[in-house]
């Protein structure tokens, strides 16, 4: 049997007995089952809040990302579901709110927000750098731009959050590919430094490799290093080979890991500017 199912709607098929109801499975929210074996899966946590509001929510923000294929969201992100309002669930938040028929999605049997009202829901309702970070995420998942969120934007004028959704809509960049990147360029843009280029090609015409971000007049990149490129031996040893292939173009890559802190960083930026003897124009 297909899990989440309404249990109410399985006993009138035969398809179980009370007794079995009752033994092998669990109630994740009143009426809807899971086995009781069911991991935390955000997607079966959508299905059945979706499934909860009588298939007549519509699955929104952080869950309606998942659903468009959007990486970095924890298994355990309360669902987002617009519907009439009702009596509060665990895990559940509903949101009254507007929405036109062109908003609407049907995902994996589903109704869910469109990627461009998924990223203007998302800029929304979430703090700046936690919506920025999957912004980049569904931006790269799905090919939303920050134009289409903002063209369902001018639909609400007056909705709540829509100041702020538009601040958090022109820093989306699909190029981040964690939410750590997304976090060390909005470090960058915060301190005033031009806003860098993402996914920047090196290569010699044999060998090419990407660099997480950078300048490219001054050639000075950015590649913040997750833990596996020290803890994967196979990865250690490639990037030593990529380090001297990306500075022999000519480029000042500044390699940045979890324990360095801010200031250190833009330190080290600064001074990759004063060698390169460039003074980058300072954002307002």
């Amino acid at each position: 049997m297909d899990y989440p199912f309404v249990g109410a709607e399985a006993l009138a098929a035969g398809a179980l007995t009370r007794g079995q109801l009752r033994w092998n499975y669990r109630v994740l929210l009143p009426g809807v089952y899971v086995p009781t074996s069911a991991e935390a899966d955000l997607l079966l946590s959508a299905k059945a809040a979706w499934l909860w509001t009588g298939r007549r929510g519509v699955i929104a923000g952080r869950a309606a990302a998942a659903l468009h294929g959007a990486k970095w969201i924890d298994a355990r992100t309360p669902v987002d579901v617009i519907a009439e309002h009702t009596r509060p669930q665990r895990g559940i938040i509903v949101r009254q709110e507007r929405i036109s028929a062109d908003e609407i999605a049907v995902v994996r049997g589903m109704a869910a927000t469109t990627p461009a009202r998924t990223a203007l829901d998302l800029a929304r309702h979430l703090p700046r750098n936690i919506a920025v970070a999957h912004l980049d995420a569904l931006g790269r998942a799905t090919g939303v731009s920050a134009e289409e969120a903002l063209g369902i934007a001018a639909r609400y004028p007056g909705a709540r959050g829509i100041q702020r959704a538009r601040r958090a809509l022109a820093l989306l960049d699909p190029g981040a590919q964690s939410p750590r990147e997304t976090w060390l360029r909005l470090l960058l843009t915060d301190a005033g430094f031009p806003t860098p280029r993402t996914q920047i090609r090196v290569s010699d015409g044999v060998q090419t490799a990407f660099l997480d971000m950078g300048y490219d007049e001054p050639k000075i990149g950015l590649d913040y290093e997750g833990s596996h490129h020290s803890s994967d031996r196979g990865q250690y040893v490639r990037d030593i080979g990529r380090a001297e292939f990306v500075a022999g173009q000519g480029w000042i890559d500044i390699l940045v890991v979890a324990e360095h802190p801010r200031a250190f960083i833009l330190h080290r930026v600064q001074d990759a500017f004063a060698r390169r003897g460039w003074a980058p124009p300072r954002s307002a």
